[in-house]
């Protein structure tokens, strides 16, 4: 074993890479043996080009309101996070019939409301989500389809088994990172993704697009397709000008685009082009503003009628964030069990409502063991993590739950798993997570990785980049190596 790992201690959490102090699973061996080859200044240099690298590119992320500047570096761990084909595959299926019975939902929802009807979940929780859109029940979409690219969030517990925290159907981000996170662990560790059968991820931006293909109105056999940004200020922006540029398509802002008699064009040094699907990354509140929000100046007046008449297509649909809605979260094992007669392939974290009476009271008598989330806050904001939490956080939070019970659950602090990170000139274990990308068009696809993401500070759950996170390669292995396709050629640093 390596220098850099004599002192690691898997604490009691349940760790990705040692069963025990200096016992490494099996799946890890070929890693821990190249990366044992290397002296703590070797590594440390590797990964100090891999952060150069990430400087050039322009491989960053938007921090709000931050008086350090809202430009970051996104930060990345060289030691990557290692899946075995067996545990792969339940994962995947798992993902697989969650978005299935979420589209199922939404399709339902927005016309019969047939699970609402038959009182398998309650209405008032279902109708009462503050992106549920009512104005849009009766609208057919293309294909029946209302989440097309899903970012569900997994993590592990002190057993090593995996729940669903949360879904991602809106605007799901972090597959840029995915990507460009292979890019450099071809360029730190070449001989690695060579010699062991890794599933490659590049295939992400001919997935995406051909996804987005599916969706385009009847008869088009070329659709023409674009990226919808809000501009260069949002958090994500790298992210959108990083898939368009994978798929081959256009970046636009809703100042690109017009509409013509119910049809949408995009404005060209050629003149008006005809824009047949449309990968939003824009909140529905945004996108048009004779529908929506009044005051948007970043979408496109009348692109919901456009849509509605099927002229363009939309991905995400309009809606999706219903689903988001961490209170109607707790409801998908029962979407599963509804429309597909199915016990959930992958759980649910235990989740208490607040709009519960009787589970309300329970997390305002439990605040200082829960943690306790705004059902459609993000990036690790509105929520409150109990056991650490002063008291005066807590009574603060207790009287923003009683103001508004059905804005928030709770759920219990789960001891996610660990992986080594590199700190200094040793690895130090860090609290991970998992979010995979779900593409949904003429089938259901998951990319064989995702983003792990990490909780670089000592002891913290949290790990969104807005939160001082970063994030790991994922890689999964092939059962046979044969099976495996030629890695790309290691892109220039």
């Amino acid at each position: 074993m390596s220098s850099l790992f004599n002192d690691y201690q898997p604490e009691g959490f349940f760790d990705e890479v040692f069963s025990k102090a200096g016992k490494a699973r099996p799946h890890y061996g070929a890693m821990l043996d190249s990366v044992g080859s290397l002296t703590p200044s070797e590594y440390s240099t590797r990964q100090k080009a891999v952060d150069a690298a990430f400087l050039r590119q322009g491989v960053t992320f938007t921090v709000y309101g931050d008086d350090q500047g809202t430009e970051r570096i996104f930060p990345f761990d060289l030691m990557p996070r290692i899946i075995p084909q067996r545990e792969w595959e339940t994962i995947e299926a798992g993902l697989i019939q969650r978005i299935t019975a979420l589209n199922l939902f939404l399709n339902d929802i927005y016309h019969g409301q047939k699970i609402i009807t038959d009182k398998a979940v309650p209405a008032e929780l279902v109708l009462s989500a503050s992106h549920y859109r009512p104005e849009f029940r009766g609208i057919k979409v293309p294909h029946g389809i209302y989440i097309h690219i899903c970012g569900t969030d997994l993590v592990r517990d002190g057993k090593g088994d995996y729940y669903v925290l949360e879904d991602n159907g809106r605007c799901p981000s972090g597959a840029s990172y995915m990507l460009e996170n292979r890019n450099a662990m071809k360029r730190a560790f070449p001989g690695q993704l060579q010699s062991l059968p890794v599933r490659p991820v590049d295939a992400y931006g001919s997935m995406l697009r051909e996804t987005l293909a599916h969706l385009a109105p009847s008869g088009v056999l070329d659709p023409a397709i674009v990226v919808l940004t809000p501009g260069i200020y949002n958090s994500a922006y790298f992210e959108h000008c990083y898939l368009a540029k994978q798929m081959g398509v256009p970046i636009v802002e809703g100042r690109d685009l017009i509409l013509r008699n119910d049809r949408v064009f995009m404005r060209t040094t050629k003149g008006l082009e005809q824009v047949h699907v449309i990968y939003r990354r824009i909140d529905d509140d945004f996108l048009d503003p004779q529908v929506f929000r009044k005051d948007s100046l970043l979408g496109v007046p009348g692109i919901i009628n456009a849509y509605r008449k099927g002229n363009v297509a939309l991905a995400n649909s309009i809606g999706t964030g219903v689903a988001d809605d961490k209170a109607v979260y707790a409801l998908v094992p029962k979407m599963i069990k509804y429309y597909l007669d199915q016990d959930p392939i992958l759980p649910n974290v235990p989740t208490h409502l607040g709009v519960d009476p009787k589970e309300c009271s329970f997390i305002l008598d439990n605040l200082d063991k829960l943690v306790v989330k705004a059902v459609n806050e993000s990036g690790g904001y509105g929520m409150l993590m109990g056991p650490h939490a002063s008291k005066k956080e807590r009574a603060d939070f207790a009287e923003l739950i009683k103001k508004n019970p059905r804005n928030y659950i709770a759920q219990p602090v789960l001891q996610l798993s660990r992986h080594p990170v590199f700190v200094d000139d040793h690895f130090e274990g860090r609290h991970i997570d998992l979010r995979p990308y779900v593409l949904c068009g003429d089938r259901v696809r998951v990319v064989p990785g995702g983003l792990t993401r990490v909780a670089l500070k000592k002891g913290s759950l949290v790990v969104n980049s807005s939160q001082g996170g970063g994030s790991k390669d994922t890689w999964v292995l092939w059962d046979d190596p044969l099976d495996m396709p030629d890695e790309t050629t290691p892109p220039a640093a």
